[in-house]
């Protein structure tokens, strides 16, 4: 028999997003921090907002599930697009202590912290062979904690804290060679967006290598020359390998265009503004100004994707609303009067 009652258009909606709707705060944060190492404030602070305003909501989520529906919850987080959960709590941490505001970020290091372990456990277990882009996720989200903890180690002299991030660092690229031979690489050609997350790997790797050299340049003695050389030539590495699956990835765009608009796509944008970031940040700590230039054109591809995006979504969702509210009538006239 039926209950006669419906959930509104808009919670219908809400409840069929995915997990990898997290990207979309992990696109949004990076956007921003990109904007900011560019020197323009207002535009990167408004993308903040709606970063931490779309944390906010997904975190929301995360918690309604984990107490109310704790099946759909299991299920979700065995998913490898739970992890956008640890990797935008990174990167939004990572931005407000750019901002300054360190204890905030302290809190969310140790949030992200907290649920790294528990995700990546039931997510790492469920992964198989030739795997869509996501499988790259448990790279992301292990070189994001390095990079918050990097950032605040430098924001607050803090050299247990820069030590600790080197912890991570390594792991997530020991994670992101056990991820490649996991990948079909026939995403390259068919994925709907999170085939770039190959290459955003390698840029958050990047990102944190050179939030590691940075904070040694502070006042903190935490390498000796030997470390730091080997950080440094690690570092660049990983950004040469990150702009090389960047160039691959576009001209697979341009051989395979996919233009009609997927959830996924935001594990595009967050790569190329991840890559933006990586670049910009990396030619600060290795001393290589040419460097910049390239990294404020990657800047303003990544800031038009999102545009791009955006709109997808915001017209995307209005006609899943539209749909929901013309099948709420029906199914409320099907219960006993």
């Amino acid at each position: 028999m039926s209950s006669g009652t419906s959930p509104s258009p808009l919670r219908a909606w809400w409840a069929q997003r995915p997990p990898a709707a997290g990207a979309a705060v992990m696109a949004t944060g990076i956007v921003s921090v990109g904007l900011h190492l560019t020197g323009h404030e207002t535009l990167s602070r408004i993308a903040l907002v709606l970063a931490c305003a779309a944390w906010l909501t997904l975190a929301a989520n995360f918690v309604y599930l984990l107490l109310a529906e704790r099946a759909q919850w299991l299920t979700r987080a065995g998913t490898p697009g739970a992890l956008t959960a640890v990797a935008a709590t990174s990167v939004l941490g990572t931005r407000l202590s750019l901002l300054g505001w360190s204890p905030v970020a302290a809190v969310l290091l140790g949030l992200a912290a907290l649920l790294w372990p528990a995700l990546l456990f039931l997510v790492v277990q469920r992964w198989g062979r030739r795997m869509p882009g996501a499988v790259f996720l448990g790279c992301v989200a292990t070189e994001g904690l390095a990079v918050l903890g990097a950032t605040l180690a430098a924001a607050t002299s803090t050299a247990w804290l820069a030590h600790a991030a080197l912890v991570p660092f390594w792991l997530g690229i020991v994670l992101y060679l056990i991820a490649l031979f996991r990948f079909d690489l026939r995403q390259i050609a068919k994925g709907a967006g999170d085939h770039w997350v190959a290459g955003g790997a390698l840029a958050i790797s990047a990102l944190a290598g050179a939030k590691l050299l940075a904070a040694s340049g502070t006042d903190m003695y935490l390498w000796n020359n030997d470390d730091h050389a080997v950080l440094h030539d690690v570092t660049v590495f990983l950004l040469v390998l990150d702009l090389a699956w960047y160039a691959v990835l576009l001209a697979a765009e341009i051989a395979w265009p996919r233009l009609r608009y997927d959830v996924r796509r935001w594990s595009t944008v967050f790569p190329l503004g991840m890559t933006a970031a990586a670049t910009l940040s990396v030619a600060a700590a290795v001393d290589v100004p040419w460097l910049e230039a390239p990294g404020q054109v990657l800047l303003w591809i990544a800031v038009a994707a999102w545009l791009a995006v955006a709109a997808g979504a915001v017209l995307a969702a209005r006609g899943a609303l539209r749909t929901a509210g013309t099948d709420a009538p029906a199914v409320r006239s099907t219960a006993p009067r």
